[in-house]
C-alpha cells in the first residue's frame, strides 16, 4: 500500500484545461469556491452540487462570514431595454462592468421614444420640450447629411451604400447633441454577482424614480427564472420524446426545461444603501455651506491637476466634488484654506454612515498620479465613461455650464450648412424648459427636469488615473474615426501632460485633432 501511494505521488501529472457550459451561475460559483476547501475536480464538484446546496453554502459563507469574492465567480448576462439615456449612464457607472449600448452614431433615435418622469401638471410642458428637441434632431441630421454630400463627393471606388452609411454616421454625430436625456435606449451587460448586488443597491439609492424602478427589476430578474434561448426548441423536443416514451420525456423535460434562477441567493438581500444615501445628503449640505455665494470661476475644457497637495486636502475635495458644480481647482482652494480639524470633519462625513460590508466611497480612491477635471458635453462624456481603469467622479446635470456647438475640422459647420439658427434655438429652448420645470415646485422637480437636457449640455467630471491610462485614453480617443467631441478632450489631455511633463510627451502616438480629417475614413 505504501509503495502504491509513493508511486502515485511521483507519477507525472498533466495539466487539464477545459471550458464549462451549462452550470447555473450560483452553482458554478460554489464549485469554484470549493477549490479552496476540497481536492475534487471541477467536474466532480459540479456533479455533486445541487442548487439547494449552493444556496445553503452561499447563505453561510457569503452573507454570514462575508466572503464577498465568491460572488465574483457568478457571471450573469442581462438585457435592459427601453430605459432613458439618463438611467443608462447611472446603470453603467460601475468600475467592474462589461456591456454594450445602442450607438447614437449608427442608429436613428427618433423612433426610440422617451421616458416621461412624473411631473404632474407640468407633464404637457415636458412633452412639448422633448418633441421640439426631436424635431430639431431630425432637421439637423437631415440638413447635415445633405451638406456633407455636397462638400464630399463619393469616390468612384466607394460603393454608394458605404458612402451613404459613412456620411449618415457623421451627420448623426452632429444631431446627437440635441437628443434629450429622456431618450430611450437599450443595453446589455454581463456582470458578476457581487457587482450586480452593489449595482442594485446603488441604483435603489438613486434620486431618480426611474432608476430606482430599474434597480428593482434587475433584482427580480436575478431571482426569478431567466429567459431560456432554447426554450421553444427544447419544448418541441421533449414533446416528441414524450410521445414515444413518457418516462423518458419527463426526464428530458426536467433536464432541458427546468427554470434557472441566475442569482437568487446572492442578490435577494440587495437593498437601498444607507451609506450612500446618508453621505450624499451631508456632503451636499457641506459643499453648499463651504461655497455659499461663490460664483463658478471659468475653467478650461481639461485641467490636469497633478499638484502635490496633502492627501487630506485631496480626500476632502474629492468627497465634495460630485455634490456641487464647481471645478476641482476652485473647490480645492476653499478646502485648503480650512483648518485641519474642519478638513477632518469633512472626511469623517464620508465614513460615518459606512456599514460593515460597504466599500468606501469612490472619492477615497486618492493619490493617483494624473487627475483630469473635464468639462465636456454629456454625449462625449458617455463615451469617456466607458474607461474603467480610472476613478470617475461625475457631477450632476445642470444648465450652469451652457452647451457645446458641434465643430469638426474639415466638416461643414452648422453655419455653413444653414443650420446654426435651428440648433441654437433648440438648445436655448431646451435649457429654458429645464429651468421652468426645475422651479415648478412639483415633487422631485429638480431631478425630473434633467431629463429634458440635451446631450450637448456641458457636464463636469473628474478622471483619476495612472500614466498608462492617460496615454491609452489620449491615443484611443484622439483617433480620426472617433467622435470630434471626445477627440478634442483626448487632445487636451495629451497637451496638458506635455506641458507639465515634456519628457513624457514623446511616448504618445497622438493625432492632431486640429487637422482636417478624411470624413470617409472610419
Amino acid at each position: 500500500m505504501i509503495d502504491d501511494l509513493h508511486e502515485n505521488q511521483n507519477k507525472p501529472s498533466e495539466t487539464d484545461v477545459y471550458a464549462i457550459h451549462g452550470a447555473d451561475p450560483e452553482v458554478l460559483a460554489y464549485a469554484m469556491a470549493k477549490y479552496s476547501r476540497s481536492s475534487l475536480t471541477m467536474k466532480e464538484s459540479l456533479a455533486e452540487i445541487s442548487a439547494q446546496r449552493a444556496e445553503q453554502f452561499l447563505n453561510t459563507f457569503y452573507f454570514q462570514y462575508g466572503h464577498r469574492s465568491i460572488a465574483d465567480l457568478a457571471h450573469i448576462p442581462f438585457a435592459i431595454e427601453r430605459l432613458s439615456l439618463l438611467a443608462a449612464i447611472e446603470l453603467v457607472d460601475e468600475q467592474r462592468w462589461d456591456g454594450q449600448e445602442r450607438s447614437t452614431r449608427y442608429q436613428n433615435f427618433r423612433t426610440s421614444g422617451w421616458f416621461t418622469p412624473d411631473l404632474g401638471v407640468e407633464t404637457p410642458a415636458f412633452t412639448a420640450a422633448i418633441e421640439a428637441l426631436f424635431t430639431a434632431y431630425d432637421s439637423i441630421g437631415a440638413g447635415m447629411l445633405e451638406a456633407l454630400k455636397t462638400a464630399i463627393p463619393r469616390p468612384e471606388a466607394m460603393k454608394p451604400e458605404a458612402y451613404e452609411r459613412t456620411l449618415k454616421a457623421r451627420a448623426f454625430d452632429v444631431a446627437r447633441y440635441l437628443l434629450p436625456l429622456a431618450t430611450n435606449t437599450s443595453l446589455g451587460q454581463i456582470v458578476n454577482a457581487r457587482t450586480l448586488e452593489t449595482q442594485v443597491s446603488r441604483l435603489l439609492t438613486s434620486e431618480f424614480a426611474e432608476v430606482r424602478q430599474i434597480a428593482e427589476k434587475l433584482r427580480i430578474a436575478a431571482t426569478e427564472p431567466a429567459w431560456n434561448v432554447y426554450q421553444t426548441s427544447a419544448q418541441v423536443l421533449c414533446e416528441e420524446i414524450f410521445s414515444v416514451d413518457a418516462a423518458c420525456g419527463e426526464r428530458a423535460a426536467e433536464a432541458l426545461l427546468r427554470p434557472v434562477k441566475t442569482a437568487p441567493t446572492l442578490v435577494k438581500y440587495a437593498v437601498r444603501n444607507g451609506y450612500l444615501d446618508g453621505s450624499r445628503g451631508e456632503l451636499t449640505a457641506a459643499a453648499a455651506e463651504l461655497m455659499a455665494g461663490q460664483p463658478i470661476d471659468p475653467a478650461p475644457v481639461v485641467d490636469l491637476l497633478d499638484d502635490d497637495e496633502p492627501l487630506e486636502v485631496e480626500l476632502a475635495t474629492s468627497l465634495l466634488y460630485p455634490h456641487c458644480h464647481y471645478s476641482y481647482r476652485q473647490l480645492r482652494s476653499h478646502v485648503a484654506a480650512l483648518s485641519d480639524a474642519r478638513r477632518m470633519e469633512l472626511i469623517t462625513l464620508g465614513t460615518k454612515h459606512r456599514g460593515r460590508h460597504d466599500e468606501l466611497l469612490r472619492a477615497f480612491s486618492a493619490g493617483r498620479g494624473f487627475r483630469f477635471d473635464i468639462l465636456m458635453d454629456i454625449g462625449g462624456f458617455r463615451d469617456m465613461h466607458r474607461h474603467r481603469r480610472c476613478v470617475q467622479l461625475l457631477q450632476g446635470y445642470t444648465d450652469v455650464h451652457g452647451y457645446e456647438e458641434p465643430v469638426c475640422p474639415g466638416q461643414p459647420s452648422l453655419a455653413e450648412a444653414g443650420l446654426e439658427g435651428v440648433y441654437t434655438s433648440a438648445m436655448d429652448a431646451a435649457l429654458a424648459s429645464y429651468r421652468q420645470l426645475r422651479d415648478s415646485g412639483v415633487p422631485e422637480a429638480a431631478q425630473s427636469a434633467q431629463y429634458c437636457l440635451p446631450l450637448g449640455t456641458r457636464c463636469r467630471s473628474m478622471f483619476k488615473m495612472d500614466f498608462a491610462e492617460a496615454l491609452y485614453i489620449s491615443e484611443l480617443r484622439s483617433g480620426v474615426a472617433g467622435h470630434f467631441s471626445y477627440r478634442r478632450v483626448a487632445w487636451e489631455m495629451y497637451k496638458a501632460v506635455e506641458a507639465k511633463h515634456p519628457g513624457l510627451a514623446k511616448h504618445f502616438r497622438i493625432e492632431d485633432v486640429n487637422e482636417p480629417v478624411d470624413l470617409l475614413r472610419r
